[in-house]
Order: C-alpha cells, then sequence, then structure tokens
C-alpha cells in the first residue's frame, strides 16, 4: 500500500514535529517550482489549467468558483481577505441574493459556505484560486476583462446584505478563478481521496475513484482505506497535535512493514520526500526543523 500526505500551505508549524521531522530526514527528496494546492491536484491528474468551478460542481457546463471574500478597503488600496464565519444558512443567502440579481445570466451555488460556484459563458480567466490572493492588494492580482467589471457588480449587489450583519469580515464580494468545463475523461494516479476540499472531492468524483472526508487520525484514514494502490489524503495547515495523530503513526507502519511506501507532498514548498522502510535506516540523516526543508 502506497500512502500519501499533501501538506497544506508552507512546511511551517509553531511546534516541533518529531515524527514528520524525521520522515522528511530519511526520505528521497524530490524538488519541483513551488506551486499551489490546485493547481497541484489537476496536474497530477492531467489537467494545466484546473476547471476548478465545473469539477466543484459536478455537472455539465462552463463553470468558474465564485468563492466568497472580504474586500478590505485601506487607506491607499483594497485587500483581500477570507470571508470569516459563513455557515451554511448565510451562503446560502448570499448565493440566494445572487441568483435574483443575475437571474437569466449567471447562476451561483455553494457547494460549502466558503466554495461556491459561478456558471457564465465561456471566457478565459488569469486569475490564481482564492486562497493564494489573501492580504494581497486587488489592483495587482486583478483578472483582465469582461471579469472586473462583473465583480464590481457582485460587490454592489452583496453591499450591506443582512446576512454579513455582525461579521468582522462580511463576505461583500466573490473571486472568480478555475473557469472550464468537466474534463470528457479523467484519470487518477490513487485509488482513493479522503479531502474536504470540495476541488479535490470533484475530482474524485470525474475520475471514478473513492473519496472520503478528511479524517481525523491516521488510525481511521488507514482502516478505512479499499485495499493496495495509491491513496491520497490532503491535510489542514501544520499544527503540533497533527503529530501523534499523524505523522508517529505512519511512521510506526512504516517501520513495521504495513506501509509500503509513504510519500509527503509538500506543492507550497516544490517538495516530495519518499520513505520506503529501508530509508529509515539512514541513522546518519538527522531530523531538523521543518522550515530548513522548505528552501532548496
Amino acid at each position: 500500500m502506497h500512502c500519501e500526505l499533501m501538506l497544506a500551505g508552507a512546511l511551517a508549524a509553531e511546534a516541533r514535529l518529531p515524527a514528520l521531522e524525521l520522515l522528511l530526514a530519511r526520505g528521497r527528496a524530490t524538488r519541483a517550482d513551488p506551486q499551489g494546492a490546485a493547481a497541484w491536484l489537476g496536474r497530477a491528474c492531467g489537467l494545466d489549467p484546473v476547471p476548478a468551478g465545473a469539477l466543484t460542481a459536478g455537472e455539465a457546463g462552463f463553470r468558474l468558483r465564485a468563492d466568497p471574500v472580504h474586500y478590505r478597503v485601506l487607506r491607499d488600496r483594497v485587500v483581500i481577505v477570507p470571508a470569516t464565519a459563513l455557515d451554511a444558512r448565510a451562503a446560502d443567502a448570499l448565493v440566494g441574493t445572487l441568483n435574483r440579481h443575475f437571474a437569466g445570466r449567471h447562476e451561483f451555488r455553494a457547494a460549502t459556505p466558503d466554495a461556491w460556484t459561478m456558471s457564465s459563458a465561456p471566457a478565459p480567466i488569469d486569475a490564481p484560486p482564492a486562497a493564494e490572493v489573501w492580504g494581497r492588494d486587488f489592483a495587482e492580482c486583478m483578472p483582465a476583462a469582461p471579469w472586473p467589471a462583473l465583480l464590481n457588480e457582485i460587490q454592489m449587489a452583496l453591499h450591506d446584505h443582512p446576512a454579513n450583519e455582525g461579521r468582522e469580515a462580511a463576505a461583500n464580494g466573490v473571486w472568480l478563478w478555475g473557469a472550464g468545463e468537466l474534463p470528457a475523461a479523467l484519470r487518477a494516479p490513487w485509488r482513493s481521496i479522503a479531502s474536504d476540499d470540495p476541488l479535490a472531492r470533484g475530482l474524485a468524483r470525474a475520475a471514478g475513484i473513492e473519496s472520503h472526508a478528511a479524517p481525523r487520525a491516521a488510525a481511521e484514514w488507514l482502516a478505512a482505506l479499499p485495499g493496495a494502490g495509491r491513496h491520497l489524503v490532503q491535510l489542514g495547515a501544520l499544527e503540533g497535535a497533527m503529530d501523534e495523530a499523524w505523522f508517529a503513526p505512519l511512521l510506526e507502519a512504516l517501520r513495521a512493514g504495513r506501509l509500503g511506501m509513504l510519500t509527503l507532498h509538500a506543492p507550497g514548498a516544490g517538495l516530495a520526500v519518499e520513505a520506503a522502510r529501508h530509508d529509515l535506516r539512514r541513522f546518519w540523516r538527522r531530523a531538523r526543523p521543518l522550515e530548513s526543508h522548505a528552501h532548496r
């Protein structure tokens, strides 16, 4: 069995993660250009660019991701930050307003409270995923026409929406990215994907492989795997508790021969580390802090 873990964001954590640090030190590393999670998932399945909107919706037709964001007006610029504390009820209310406003032109859906999609006439868009624009100046990452006018109209439709009352970072707009249609055929390199990311779940659905919600710990994940082959789990930001829940059990399973291979993917750092049981015998390769692996 080949287990693969996709690590979110940068290789950094406030606490030390000894098991993860040991796996990174003893395994065999390969380097590539850093890339976001969406691009990495898409390219692993032969998609570049990745039609994130259509895959998230899981339906035919041209769609974009239209993720809710907060446009924060500062003295000399407008920055994009996540819309916080949205729940399903608030997301449905906001999406309902957009559907009434854009009836006959666009249809919006909330796959999750923070992952929306929008139907549209086909047109390319040169915009990164929402998670890659947090904190950036809107003027620096604004897509080319015709999208700025639509983004502005969406902002006006959501201005002072009752569902945003009391929210520090109100959903006062959306970020459009990931345009395209469902691929006619899609092959994934994995037998299963475990993730809470609607794009990852959409890729699994389109490829006809098993998908599951992200488990809380390695033992839960391993118990649910359908059998031999490659299996991917997408983890969140690194925290100290993840060493006990994830990396230590997987390290022990590798040592005991219950896993044939373990691969750690950190696309944000441009790093992949593959470890088999025999790699763990390289005692001279000492564990070191995570940040040291984030650079070439």
